[in-house]
């Protein structure tokens, strides 16, 4: 006779409190309703990680972009810097003329 196999709990700290209460609900369960459950338990728990990576690619992204606007910023000040000290120049050769 094989041992009756938890719903994949492995990760529990990657799982929220609710599915892990939901897991832990479904092993009191008697053997015929708690196989039934598991392949749909299985999909939520991937389900679940697959949102939790991307979110986490959302976020990495976001503060790639954060980022890049920093440089973005600073280029265009620097940028805008340099425009104006060439207009300063032009307008004192103009006036030196």
């Amino acid at each position: 006779m094989t041992q009756p196999q938890p719903a994949r709990t492995t990760e529990t700290t990657a799982i929220p409190a609710e599915l892990q209460e939901l897991a832990a609900a479904i092993e009191r369960l008697p053997a015929p309703y708690r196989e039934a459950l598991r392949p749909a338990f299985d999909k939520v728990i991937d389900a679940n990680r697959r949102r939790r990576q991307i979110l986490s690619l959302v976020q990495d992204a976001l503060a790639e972009l954060r980022l890049d606007m920093k440089y973005l910023l600073f280029d265009l000040e620097a940028t805008r810097r340099e425009r104006d000290e060439y207009k300063r120049q032009l307008q004192e050769l103009r006036e030196g003329d």
